[in-house]
């Protein structure tokens, strides 16, 4: 078991843009039904794997490409000194002060590598001054615990 790790910081209207953060659909929609459906399918097979956008479901980080992880860890500590420099480096930005306080993200840090040790994924995310969304992923691999079925980007 490994851990991948994810970091995105962008406009809080493309992540709320939902079609973006979800894969598209096993199959295509069948022919004859309307051409919007189609559309809305074309697009999400061409944008989901495209986008850095933080997925709906934290497992789904690994149906993107490997060059959007950033960083990964065979040991849960390992993987939580990289989310606590991630909160560090963006701590003083977050737009609700009780977010910056020190305790509160030592105890984030703490809870996050607890779950990795089970083989659980972490996602975090803050509002920064301003229109801006910070997303924070550690994703377990080899299996991920709730979409086992998904393969690892990276070994």
């Amino acid at each position: 078991m490994h851990h991948h790790g994810y970091a995105w910081v962008g406009e809080k209207k493309a992540f709320d843009n939902e079609s973006v953060r979800r894969p598209p659909p096993e199959h295509a929609p069948p022919v004859g039904i309307d051409e919007a459906l189609r559309e809305r399918y074309r697009n999400a097979v061409a944008d989901f794997p495209a986008t850095g956008v933080p997925p709906i479901q934290t497992a789904h980080w690994l149906m993107k490409p490997a060059s959007m992880v950033r960083s990964t860890w065979k040991e849960p500590k390992e993987a939580g000194e990289w989310l606590g420099l991630q909160l560090a480096e963006f701590a003083p930005r977050f737009a609700v002060e009780a977010d910056r306080e020190v305790t509160r993200l030592v105890l984030l840090v703490k809870a996050a590598v607890e779950r990795l040790t089970w083989g659980g994924d972490v996602s975090l995310g803050h509002y920064l001054n301003g229109t801006v969304f910070h997303s924070v992923a550690l994703v377990t691999c080899s299996p991920n615990r709730s979409s086992p079925e998904l393969p690892c980007p990276l070994r």
